[in-house]
């Protein structure tokens, strides 16, 4: 046989395409968000357990008199260490922010694919109560609820993620339609396949790529929520360390000591300029890889 003849005959190879992680992380701004991201996480994950004896105190420990430059960054309102407090105030705002966007995706995925492979009736019932939701302000919403039971945890995250559905069900239904009319869902359904295992086994992985923006835009929006409603006393209750409380708290001496104020600022916005760049990059790849199928 000559090789002509054998090249012909090897079974031809698939070009691996690489995934949608692979192509976000190839691009630039991307590198740059997951740089900023992970610099915050680790002030937040590691600050608690550096304390005491990177600074010498603790997040509650009084160590001069209020508003002084005792220490790397001087004294807060009380007379607590500033970078005590900043080192210890950022893992419950990224727990209470990750949750709440765990719940807001979860709910808001399941309403989404119900609505879109349900009948006209349902999804329109669904969206419409969808409807009534997104009209109510997220932050008014989220504030009269914690009037109402408290300014509790897992309240605080409960109403977020709540506050986040109706929103990730909108762009589940746009993009699980596109999928239900493909031959392959037909065909599961003429195979009698359970109704639920269509939508956990064949939906939901083919809109991975909107959800996954999505995750990332409610990631965002519930480190603002959170840290606002601390701002506003209706998030973490003193003495805990937050980085809202702490602007709150250090605000009213901005100019005579303006660390308790920056470093929580800085943090805060450096996390939210980290995850938009890594969100742009994910639609950039979720974009890149419907436009190559």
């Amino acid at each position: 046989m000559s090789a002509a003849a054998e090249v012909l005959e090897r079974p031809a190879k698939l070009e691996k395409k690489p995934n949608l992680l692979m192509r976000t992380l190839r691009q630039k701004q991307a590198k740059i968000g997951l740089a900023l991201t992970l610099l915050v996480l680790a002030i937040a994950l590691f600050g608690p357990l550096a304390l005491p004896w990177l600074t010498g105190s603790t997040s509650t420990e009084f160590t001069g008199r209020p508003f002084t430059s005792t220490g790397l960054f001087g004294t807060d309102n009380l007379g607590r260490d500033v970078f005590s407090r900043f080192l210890d105030g950022g893992l419950k705002l990224l727990v209470y922010s990750a949750l709440a966007t765990g719940i807001g995706m979860l709910l808001g995925v399941v309403l989404g694919m119900v609505a879109a492979y349900s009948g006209r009736r349902l999804d329109g019932l669904l969206m419409r109560g969808n409807d009534v939701l997104l009209a109510l302000p997220q932050l008014v919403f989220a504030m009269l609820a914690i009037t109402v039971l408290g300014p509790q945890g897992w309240v605080l995250v409960l109403v977020i993620g709540v506050t986040h559905a109706p929103r990730v069900a909108r762009v589940t239904r746009s993009a699980a339609a596109a999928v239900i009319t493909e031959d392959y869902i037909r065909a599961s359904e003429m195979y009698a396949v359970p109704r639920w295992k269509i939508l956990l086994t064949e939906v939901l992985p083919n809109i991975t790529g909107p959800l996954m923006v999505e995750l990332g835009l409610r990631m965002t929006y519930s480190i603002g929520f959170v840290a606002a409603l601390s701002f506003l006393g209706m998030g973490m209750q003193p003495p805990n360390a937050d980085w809202g409380l702490m602007i709150n708290e250090n605000r009213i001496a901005l100019v005579v000591q303006p660390w308790g104020v920056i470093l929580p600022v800085l943090a805060i916005a450096v996390l939210t300029v980290g995850t938009n760049l890594l969100t742009d990059s994910l639609a950039r790849a979720s974009a890149n890889i419907n436009v190559g199928n």
